[in-house]
């Protein structure tokens, strides 16, 4: 078995909770009403993608590759 460290985006959503999204995985989303919740369900939503993608023959793609930085505006 082969660990994956893959990035996840988490966004509060305007109902209540937060959407979740994994940047390296296109189309890769889930929310929950916790951060906790939209952790637990952004791996379970990880998961799938990748038998999805195992099943289909395909590469997973190299999670170091998406950067996360904070970019500072003053106006």
């Amino acid at each position: 078995m082969k660990d994956y460290d893959f990035k996840v985006i988490l966004e509060p959503d305007e109902m209540g909770g937060f959407v979740v999204s994994c940047p390296s995985l296109s189309g890769c989303y889930s929310q929950g009403e916790t951060v906790e919740e939209a952790l637990r369900n952004i791996k379970e939503a990880i998961l799938l993608c990748l038998e999805d993608m195992e099943a289909e023959g395909e590469e997973v793609p190299d999670p170091s590759k998406v950067l996360v930085e904070s970019v500072v505006i003053t106006k």
